[in-house]
């Protein structure tokens, strides 16, 4: 079950949002073991995000939320392949991009605990 949310600080066209979402969902579903089924992508553009005290023109923050704890190298698979999307669809300096990990205990799917 996992949930990629991407807070961009530029803008996406809107035939880019559709290629975006498709990459991250394949990236998650491959590294994470998971059925694409079961990835839901949300991305926020816009957003104000400041590093080391500056404001950045082209950034990223990424957070995986995720139903357990998968393995370190899964994670990293993933973290480097989410990066990489970001740099190659947005425009974004890998440099300027952070991507977070919360394991989920407890998730729910229409209703049910799962």
């Amino acid at each position: 079950m996992p949930f990629i949310q991407a807070k961009l600080t530029g803008r996406i066209d809107r035939g880019k949002e559709e290629v975006l979402q498709a990459k991250l969902t394949e990236a998650a579903a491959a590294a994470l073991g998971k059925p694409k089924s079961y990835v839901m992508v949300g991305i926020e553009e816009g957003s104000m995000l400041w590093m080391a005290g500056k404001r950045l023109g082209k950034g990223a923050f990424v957070s995986v939320r995720l139903l357990g704890t998968p393995a370190h190298g899964a994670c990293a698979a993933l973290a480097r392949q989410i990066t990489d999307i970001l740099v190659t669809e947005c425009g974004v300096d890998g440099k300027s991009v952070y991507v977070s990990f919360h394991p989920v205990e407890n998730w729910a799917l229409d209703g049910n605990l799962l």
